[in-house]
């Protein structure tokens, strides 16, 4: 499938919308508008006091980083967004581990993506469309000498050095299966899928016959040829669709070997299995081997310890569940005896990273929607049961510590020795880099990309307030109150419904569904950690399979009853939005709701469940959370949850709705949106319907993003606001 997906305009997508881009040389005078437009970007003037659509694109958006071999310095990306133009620039910086001013490296007039530091310290490799295809070049750390070293044909989507800095492994699509052109070469204009089995199209792409596969090349005299493909003929993405993280591919630490992940499955068992393996490749016999064969759920994430003798990877356990508990397994690579290390851990855990001594593993989890980083002693479980066979759990709660804490999301980390650096944002905070003690878990700032911003806009601020929920459970919300919050007023509120469904409302700062901008306009944000959400044990995470009308919907409704109580919520201008899952909690209690609510805004959600299930693409998903399909008469879970389809309450609908979608999404087809606005409309319900051709799940480009808020918020204000003459 094309690798042009959701996942990110500062990465993968970035390629395609630059691919006009010719090489720099001779265009010294490109090459001098391209600069001044960054410098003009970055420096953009600040004149809002509050977030708005437009500000929201004036953020410099932290990609991928990767610390240096000594230690010292951090490479990383910078995306910057013209709105004007109606796309964005990314670039690559350097900045010291001690803090200092962040360094430019690349003034390319197309993206820049996927920095790596060599391991001798000496090159810094990144992938650049200067040549018509994207491509491996090489600067040193200061960023000169930029030099094109690799010539592959059709470009490249990633790649790593291995340890000895000889080889590079690479991933770039092959053509596999015939197209209808090539089977109908005399019908050149002819414009069809043709498709025979499931699996024809993911998430928001195409089958094009093409998949992601592996490759590697030794590097000689400074340059990389074409290399050996190690999935050859093989009709299998590795990194998988629709994500194609590097991270699931990695070198073993002598280079001998690449682990890599898979799901080497027919299209109809890919629509409905979560059953990827870890493979192992060897460079030298051509083998492969899979080291997780029996392992019915999600494997991915391999990662090898310094010493080379283990591998570690996350495992799910349950087939077809994608928001299983994330497990940390490590396997002896000599034995082939593996442990899974967090088996008394009820948390997820993920972004591994060895110690250089071998004993123990940093990892991210989710705590109280919050995610921090761990480390988990290796050495005291595993290594003790490979010489005596036997595990003490009576240890266990000692193998793991917590190392931060606070009102964070920690993203991603990197760890060379005892140097810690990751990734955080919050509610209130932009990405931005910083470095971790070890030891006691002090966090300094590296990287400010955005203080201009903070500089001038005062943020909106978060607090968690604990309710209690039918079933007199406790449950998390995050309350998000407008700047310069008086008590002494009163303000319409929104009860935010979180998608996924198993995603939990966390600190995290989006660029679409931001609380900032909310909170800007005015509005008090009820965000619930309603039922089926993770950092809060598996079996609250687990609860909304199969329930999706019952004890989450009383979560939203116990969250949003009680604070609406406070003297500055105006109890009766109430709305209630959502996206996925939170646009199916949306069409839900429209037709539940009692009078609660005066206007409701459903963003790609599923309206009716029956026509969802025929119309997805990764059926595990439906037959995991929905019970199964509509036709299984037998079945007491999915019948339940089809006579609970938000569709078949319909009539109860009294309460204006804003319906958005995008054709380009396959995860919850636009067809969803079209029945629930023509509903709408049939019954007389003041409804607008916003459908995006060119878009999918998520609305990315910045103008149709600036839109998107506009028609968000006019339609709040409509409702919500009486006061506001519109």
């Amino acid at each position: 499938m094309k690798k042009i997906t959701f996942v990110s305009l500062s990465i993968v997508s970035l390629i395609g919308l630059y691919s006009c881009c010719g090489n720099k040389e001779g265009k010294t005078s490109d090459l001098q508008t391209f600069v001044s437009k960054m410098d003009s970007l970055a420096n953009q003037p600040i004149t809002e006091t509050k977030v708005n659509a437009e500000l929201l694109w004036k953020f410099g958006r932290i990609g991928g980083f990767c610390l240096s071999p000594d230690q010292k310095s951090i490479v990383y990306t910078v995306t910057r967004y013209s709105i004007s133009e109606n796309k964005g620039y990314t670039d690559i910086f350097s900045v010291p581990v001690a803090g200092g001013t962040p360094k430019q490296l690349t003034t390319f007039a197309g993206p820049e993506s996927n920095p790596r530091w060599r391991s001798d310290g000496k090159k810094i490799g990144f992938i650049a469309i200067e040549s018509e295809s994207a491509q491996i070049w090489e600067m040193n750390p200061d960023g000169n000498n930029q030099e094109k070293i690799s010539d592959i044909e059709g470009g490249i989507n990633s790649f790593e050095y291995s340890p000895d800095g000889t080889k590079v492994l690479y991933c770039k699509d092959v053509k596999i299966n015939k197209t209808p052109h090539e089977i109908y070469p005399d019908l050149p204009k002819s414009d069809v899928i043709i498709a025979e089995n499931l699996m024809y199209r993911h998430w928001n792409t195409w089958d094009d016959g093409c998949y992601s596969h592996i490759f590697y090349s030794e590097i000689k005299n400074g340059k990389i040829s074409n290399g050996k493909d190690i999935m050859e003929n093989e009709p299998y993405d590795s990194p998988l669709s629709p994500y194609f993280d590097a991270k699931e591919i990695r070198w073993s630490t002598n280079g001998k070997t690449i682990a890599y992940t898979c799901k080497k499955m027919t299209p109809n068992e890919y629509s409905i299995s979560t059953n990827s393996d870890i493979y192992l490749y060897n460079v030298k016999t051509e083998k492969t081997e899979n080291l997780t064969k029996g392992m019915p759920g999600y494997d991915k994430y391999p990662v090898f310890s310094p010493d080379g003798k283990y591998i570690a990877w996350q495992s799910m356990a349950t087939p077809g569940y994608e928001s299983d508990k994330q497990r940390l397994f490590v396997m002896d690579l000599s034995t082939k005896q593996k442990i899974d290390l967090t088996e008394k851990f009820d948390q997820n855990a993920s972004n591994f990273q060895w110690t250089a001594d071998n004993k123990k593993i940093y990892f991210i989890s989710g705590i109280r929607a919050t995610e921090q980083i761990y480390s988990i002693d290796v050495e005291s479980q595993f290594i003790a049961q490979l010489k005596n066979g036997k595990r003490d759990y009576s240890s266990t709660s000692l193998m793991v510590k917590q190392i931060t804490y606070g009102k964070h999301d920690y993203t991603d980390i990197n760890l060379i020795n005892n140097t810690l650096i990751g990734s955080k944002m919050s509610m209130s905070m932009a990405t931005e880099l910083f470095a971790v003690n070890i030891a006691d878990g002090k966090e300094t700032q590296i990287t400010f990309t955005n203080k201009n911003i903070y500089d001038k806009v005062q943020m909106a601020e978060s607090k968690a307030r604990w309710i209690k929920t039918t079933d007199n459970k406790q449950m998390l919300v995050w309350i998000i109150y407008p700047p310069q919050f008086d008590s002494t007023k009163k303000y319409p509120a929104i009860l935010y419904c979180q998608g996924g469904p198993q995603s939990a409302v966390s600190q995290f700062f989006s660029y679409r569904w931001n609380f900032q901008i909310m909170a800007a306009n005015d509005y008090i944000i009820v965000a619930p950690n309603r039922r089926g959400l993770p950092s809060f044990g598996q079996e609250w995470n687990d609860q909304i399979a199969g329930d999706y009308a019952g004890q989450n919907m009383k979560d939203y409704l116990s969250a949003i009853d009680e604070v609406k109580k406070e003297s500055y919520i105006d109890a009766e201008h109430i709305g209630c939005i959502g996206a996925s899952y939170g646009a199916y909690s949306v069409y839900w209690l429209a037709g539940h709701h009692e009078k609660r609510f005066k206007a409701f805004i459903a963003h790609c959600g599923m309206f009716n469940l029956e026509s969802q299930y025929a119309e997805t693409e990764e059926e595990f998903f439906t037959n995991h959370d929905l019970g199964g399909p509509f036709w299984a008469q037998n079945n007491k879970v999915a019948q339940n949850t089809y006579a609970n389809s938000p569709h078949k309450f319909v009539h109860n609908w009294d309460t204006p709705i804003l319906i958005i979608s995008g054709e380009f999404d396959f995860r919850i087809p636009y067809t969803e949106s079209m029945q629930a606005f023509n509903s709408a409309q049939l019954l007389g319900i003041p409804s607008k319907l916003l459908f995006f051709p060119n878009e999918s799940h998520f609305v990315l480009k910045p103008q149709n993003s600036i839109l998107w808020q506009r028609e968000f918020f006019g339609w709040l204000d409509k409702w919500l606001k009486p006061s506001i003459i519109l």
